[in-house]
């Protein structure tokens, strides 16, 4: 099993929801973020000056997926989540050992069925 952790732009979320759907993804979990990323606005400098840094929102779309899915999933987000601009955003995957649905106690790929 793996943990897919996405950051995308809001206007996104739909669009990479579907993707996610289509392919059979059981369910996903979003959060409203602020992701903290470089100031555009760069000058020369020679010294230790701190960099300066934006505040940008951001969904973060976590999904638990069964193995053979993790690469569609990813391609689905990365084809689905972009812009084609800077601070489309980024995606994680983290295996991840075990999963228990809690009503059921049904375990690993079982508990992240629909």
């Amino acid at each position: 099993m793996v943990l897919i952790e996405a950051l995308i732009k809001p206007f996104k979320l739909d669009d990479v929801k579907e993707a996610l759907e289509e392919i059979g993804v059981g369910g996903i979990t979003v959060t409203e973020v602020i992701q903290a990323a470089e100031s555009r606005h760069r000058a020369r400098s020679f010294g230790g000056r701190p960099i300066n840094y934006d505040l940008v929102p951001k969904m973060k779309v976590e999904a638990a997926v069964p193995r053979h899915l993790a690469a569609q999933a990813i391609e689905a987000i990365l084809l689905h989540g972009s812009s084609g601009k800077n601070e489309d955003g980024k995606i994680v995957a983290r295996t991840i050992d075990n999963a228990v649905r809690i009503r059921t106690g049904e375990e690993n790929d079982d508990a992240l069925s629909t």
